[in-house]
């Protein structure tokens, strides 16, 4: 098992989660995070620090997308360890469905 970055982190991107990982296995996207599945060690720590909810099991149905997601992003983008500033208008975000299209592949800053 592992956890999965889904929908709702696009363009949230709070980052409450990337410190509480005790192997830092969060990646920056411009636009949204995720985990590398071949890292994440199952702890569960980072579930309920996600304000978006945007952070579920992989046990979870129909998660195929959102785990090739990150697993394609975790390769290619920064790692992060350290909460950064989530954009301005993350919460107008929140919550809201059909982000899908937002993702932007390209990579954020890193630590």
């Amino acid at each position: 098992m592992t956890y999965v970055v889904t929908e709702n982190c696009i363009k949230c991107k709070y980052q409450d989660c990337v410190e509480v990982c005790p192997v830092d296995c969060f990646y920056e996207g411009e636009n949204f995070l995720v985990i590398h599945p071949d890292e994440c060690i199952d702890c569960g720590v980072c579930e309920p620090e996600c304000p978006a909810e945007a952070i579920i099991p992989d046990t979870e149905p129909n998660l195929d997308n959102w785990l090739e997601i990150n697993r394609k992003f975790a390769e290619i983008w920064p790692n992060i360890t350290r909460k950064g500033d989530a954009p301005a208008d993350a919460d107008e975000w929140n919550g809201k469905s059909g982000k899908t299209e937002m993702l932007s592949e390209a990579p954020g800053e890193g630590d």
